[in-house]
């Protein structure tokens, strides 16, 4: 199993195991669910509710317990972007959550209807129900066979706003990670859900950029999303943050974003062995819940972004 390949990882966060920290109040409205590896973000106004970010499917039965225990059940699913962590989730969410309506950002549905979407999906999300099972998660159902259809959801568009009584979720469409890229900026507790918009976070080595659709992209997203202040940075791995470290974060993520990009730059090599490189540094901690197929083709990719 290959959880076993990194037992340090479970001895070092066992108070987030079993869902012992999860939910947590954030602010009026506002709570974090899941787990160390996987965040959700549940937010609730006085006449509805919305889920943001579903998870995979290792989680479902999780967050299923987390919100009975809050007595809520959600007005709305939103889906951040269609990549195999942030999607997944979604069929089994649906299906116990029936009068839920989904929300996807514009582009996401054909991501996902597309074939070649399908089989490392699949793979990916078998990957991280081993491995969270392998850390002491008790995973409760099989991995998905089939990606999640958003051919019957709710498109929302930048600057699209939803009142969901005394809380308004503001769409933010990003550019520079994924098609179909939403944020939500939520004005009235200064909170941003960013999901994997500032990078990747490690308890240890802070943000990795994942700059996968653009370089530039990606940095004018950061400082978009650096404009609006937030006061909690809501992300979906490793999180979340609040108060004055969300500022100290935003800074961390474009110093990595620079060093990365002039750490590529420089180096004389060919990019498949400077991707090899990124590789080997970057496989370990918190991307073992990750195929390592998937990393080596971010570390590719991530190559190929900062020669574009």
């Amino acid at each position: 199993m290959v959880g076993s390949r990194d037992t340090n990882i479970e001895a070092e966060h066992h108070e987030y195991h079993a869902g012992s920290s999860f939910p947590r109040k954030l602010a009026d409205g506002l709570w974090v669910l899941g787990n160390y590896y996987f965040n959700l973000y549940l937010v609730k106004g006085e006449q509805a509710s919305a889920l943001i970010e579903v998870g995979v499917s290792g989680t479902v039965d999780e967050v299923i317990d987390q919100l009975e225990s809050l007595k809520i059940q959600p007005t709305f699913l939103v889906v951040t972007h269609p990549h195999a962590d942030h999607c997944t989730g979604l069929d089994g969410l649906r299906e116990r959550f029936k009068q839920a309506l989904v929300i996807a950002g514009e582009g996401a549905p054909e991501f996902l209807a597309h074939p070649k979407s399908a089989e490392a999906l699949v793979k990916e999300d078998a990957h991280m129900s081993q491995t969270l099972d392998g850390f002491g998660f008790k995973v409760r159902r099989p991995p998905v066979e089939d990606p999640p259809s958003l051919g019957d959801c709710l498109i929302a568009r930048d600057g699209d706003e939803m009142d969901l009584g005394g809380l308004t979720l503001r769409f933010v469409s990003v550019k520079g990670h994924s098609p179909g890229n939403i944020n939500v900026h939520i004005p009235e507790i200064e909170t941003l859900i960013a999901s994997d918009s500032v990078g990747f976070r490690f308890e240890k080595r802070g943000f990795y950029p994942l700059f996968f659709t653009g370089l530039s992209d990606h940095v004018e997203t950061l400082e978009r999303l650096k404009a609006l202040k937030p006061k909690i940075l809501a992300i979906a791995h490793q999180g979340p943050r609040v108060g004055p470290q969300v500022e100290k974060d935003f800074e961390q993520a474009i110093n990595a974003t620079q060093e990365m990009l002039q750490k590529i730059r420089q180096d004389p090599r060919s990019p498949e062995e400077i991707a090899q490189d990124l590789f080997k540094d970057s496989y370990k901690d918190e991307f073992l819940l990750y195929t390592r197929e998937n990393i080596l083709g971010v570390s590719r990719l991530l190559v190929k972004r900062a020669s574009d």
